[in-house]
């Protein structure tokens, strides 16, 4: 099975081949450019240096959100553009699970956070159970637009240790080191964004659930309304 990754939710741009229980290939920055200017680029680059014939992917794996709206229409337009010329399938991603499959087989819980913005991030927790020869991922929180305060003390009355990643972590630091209750860490930078590789090996394993959209169906998952909506309908209600 070989699954196109792409990552393109944060300020990270990923994109990634994996076949069967390999990673071919990784492409992935986290620099001060558009992912419209990077994305394609990053895979024509990733498909020239392997060789790799784009009709032989069985599917293409997409960070489906939460995150950046103008970073999920990217894309998701790149993924359903590929999925149409192609006629190969999606298969949607959660953004924090995806985050979460970078620290597979943690004995802590995970909780990836993804800065919102005004004293709020994008977040879930979640748990590695033992599966056969390997692990599955459960959740323990559902992903959610919430207040750091009022995630960490949930997080603490779980009373179990937390790992965080994500672009979070060093917006909401000092929050986390003040006003979590339960023993902490912090990812180290190979692991702490996100990573394609990881898009698409959990994708190969929503693949094998038969966990399928088409092209057209896919829609990007975004929690909640962007700011100009939200003032918009302020403005109608005003």
């Amino acid at each position: 099975m070989k699954i196109l990754g792409m990552d393109s939710s944060g300020l990270v741009a990923s994109v990634a081949i994996v076949e069967d229980e390999a990673l071919v290939a990784e492409y992935t920055t986290n620099y001060k450019k558009t992912h419209s200017q990077t994305l394609l680029p990053m895979l024509d680059e990733l498909r020239n240096m392997t060789e790799l014939d784009l009709d032989t992917i069985d599917a293409i794996a997409i960070a489906s959100g939460p995150g950046s709206f103008t970073g999920l229409r990217i894309g998701s337009a790149t993924a359903k553009g590929l999925g149409l010329a192609l006629g190969k399938p999606l298969v949607e991603v959660p953004t924090l699970e995806g985050l979460a499959w970078n620290l597979w087989g943690s004995e802590r819980i995970v909780c990836p956070l993804m800065d919102a913005r005004r004293n709020q991030v994008y977040a879930a927790a979640y748990e590695f159970l033992p599966e056969r020869e390997g692990f599955a991922l459960n959740t323990v929180i559902p992903r959610k637009p919430v207040d750091i305060g009022d995630l960490l003390a949930e997080l603490t009355l779980l009373g179990r240790s937390v790992v965080f990643l994500g672009d979070g972590v060093p917006v909401y630091r000092e929050a986390i080191r003040e006003k979590c209750g339960v023993p902490c860490a912090l990812a180290p930078a190979g692991s702490n964004r996100q990573r394609a590789a990881s898009i698409a090996s959990l994708g190969a394993v929503y693949y094998r659930q038969g966990k399928i959209v088409t092209a057209a169906e896919h829609r990007p998952e975004y929690l909640r309304k962007s700011q100009a909506e939200q003032e918009s309908e302020r403005r109608q209600c005003s």
